[in-house]
């Protein structure tokens, strides 16, 4: 979301006469888009803000601004704590950014946003052969560890018919993949739900992958299932943040399901789509959480054998309801219990990629290979979204290819071109 918010303020920015530099000091203006959903973020971010302080006095007509869900959360206090910040802009203002640049004196842009569902931004796009699109802003769940639902508001739901003709503009355009962005995409509701979503945004011809982020299991609905089985364009891949394996800590973070429910809404997925791969997010070390707790986390990773996970220590954020519960681990106990998940999946990811060896797959190329110092070498990525790294020219960037697996490691494949 953070990265196609910028995408959007790189739009706003351009059709106000601006250029991106990859030199700082050259610098007239300087965004920090960031995010406080843990504190190694905001502290990189606050790290990054000092380090630019000098730049203000090499030059007084620089602009610094802090946009994003630190913007949200701190608003007037950031311009106290950090002189040397000129704009504040939460992320249901980025429509104002053009405005507030007209301004010569500091700006705070943090109120609420009651039509952001309307309100159609142009987006600079790094790339031209795959988008991310936003359906929707905000979340409802209240999740007792997450600061978004304070921070990004409550859910909206963008109408259909904007969403169909941005993602029909983009195929026109010559684009081939779609990512649909919402916290919580599974409860998108305009005239049509999510599954509807879904079902009308593949009759669009050009487009010929659709892939959506996040998933709440809560809302992961037979229907929904059954548009995955069924709708050739969505791709086999699903990220459904399972947090713990514990029904207890689930109720401490208020997700609004146990374990078992989870599990079955998994066997019925893979019952009708065989080829799915599935992530997860997990969270090591929540207040309280007992060392039966966490083996109930790192049995859940055995029952369900994910394709991959993102793992953290519980990082506490002021505001939240978690915050303020009793018995918090301390971190040397919730690394240990983070390295274990890690350790754990590392050996399960590394099983599902080799079970994907001597198979041909589908990749969308994506790039030239960094690594590759020949310059031979291209990424690109499967219907189940799994880096695959192979040799080819460079001019099949963009295209769909056929690629054979030839050996699997733990973080992509290596294959081989198929004529």
């Amino acid at each position: 979301m953070n990265v196609h918010d910028s995408e959007k303020m790189a739009g706003i920015l351009k059709a106000e006469g601006y250029a991106e530099t990859g030199n700082t000091e050259e610098a007239d203006l300087i965004i920090f888009n960031t995010c406080s959903i843990r504190e190694k973020a905001e502290q990189k971010f606050r790290s990054e803000l000092g380090r630019i302080k000098p730049l203000k006095k090499k030059n007084p007509l620089l602009k610094v601004a802090v946009a994003g869900c630190i913007a949200q959360q701190k608003g007037r206090g950031m311009l106290k704590e950090s002189p040397h910040v000129d704009y504040i802009l939460g992320p249901q203002n980025l429509h104002k950014l053009g405005a507030m640049l007209m301004t010569s004196n500091t700006a705070v842009c943090t109120d609420d946003n009651p039509e952001i569902q309307y309100t159609d931004i142009h987006a600079e796009r790094k790339e031209d052969f795959r988008a991310w699109v936003s359906i929707m802003y905000g979340c409802n769940n209240f999740c007792s560890y997450c600061i978004v639902p304070y921070t990004r508001g409550r859910e909206k739901s963008r109408p259909s018919k904007n969403i169909y003709k941005e993602i029909r503009e983009l195929a026109e355009n010559g684009y081939k993949e779609v990512t649909l962005l919402g916290q919580n995409v599974n409860s998108y509701k305009s005239d049509v739900d999510f599954p509807g979503l879904l079902r009308k945004l593949s009759a669009i011809h050009g487009i010929e992958r659709i892939r959506f982020v996040t998933s709440h299991p809560r809302d992961f609905s037979d229907e929904l299932i059954m548009c995955i089985s069924e709708l050739p364009k969505i791709c086999e891949h699903i990220h459904l943040p399972l947090q713990s394996g514990s029904d207890r800590i689930l109720k401490l973070m208020n997700r609004g399901y146990t374990f078992n429910e989870y599990l079955e809404k998994v066997r019925k997925l893979k019952s009708y789509v065989p080829e799915i791969a599935m992530t997860t997010d997990i969270i090591a070390g929540f207040p309280s959480e007992t060392e039966d707790d966490h083996y109930s986390t790192m049995k859940a990773l055995r029952d369900i054998e994910f394709d991959g996970i993102f793992a953290f220590n519980y990082s506490r954020r002021p505001g939240t309801k978690a915050a303020l519960m009793d018995a918090m681990l301390p971190d040397n106990l919730k690394s240990q219990r983070l390295n274990e998940i890690l350790n754990l999946q590392d050996e399960i990811t590394m099983r599902k990629n080799k079970a994907v060896e001597g198979r041909i797959q589908e990749v969308l190329v994506e790039s030239i290979d960094s690594d590759d110092i020949n310059r031979k070498g291209l990424t690109g990525r499967t219907r189940t979204n799994k880096l695959v790294l192979f040799e080819g020219d460079v001019s099949l960037v963009g295209s769909l290819a056929r690629v054979e697996i030839r050996t699997a490691g733990r973080h992509s494949l290596r294959g081989c071109l198929i004529n």
